[in-house]
């Protein structure tokens, strides 16, 4: 048998079982029993309250990161971390060594986004 003619009739085969599942579950659908579901939606009121914070609760927060906190927070590209440059590699072959050099983070990323 030709294999043209064998994936012709394994398609046909799967085409009407498939349409014989979708059927069945069709009409599964339609002939079950439905149910019919009531929602009582009631509104929430939300109010724009600022939370204040026990003295005691900042004692403790305090206590935990180890002195006073600071709520505003500032970064710019002064407290970026310097580039990575790893270190040498020792080979036992003599010629063999990598060159050093310096990798920035960019290119790590273009790397992982390739």
């Amino acid at each position: 048998m030709k294999t043209d003619l064998l994936k012709k009739l394994i398609k046909e085969a799967v085409r009407e079982a498939i349409q014989e599942e979708i059927k069945d579950i069709l009409l599964e659908a339609v002939r079950s029993p439905k149910t019919v579901v009531n929602e009582n939606a009631t509104p929430i009121s939300y109010t724009t309250k600022t939370p204040t914070i026990s003295p005691d609760i900042k004692r403790n927060l305090r206590s935990m990161i180890g002195g006073e906190f600071d709520a505003t927070i500032t970064a710019n590209s002064s407290h970026a971390q310097p580039a990575y440059t790893p270190p040498p590699v020792s080979t036992t072959g003599e010629g063999s060594s990598l060159p050093g050099g310096e990798v920035s983070l960019d290119q790590i990323m273009g790397l992982m986004t390739k």
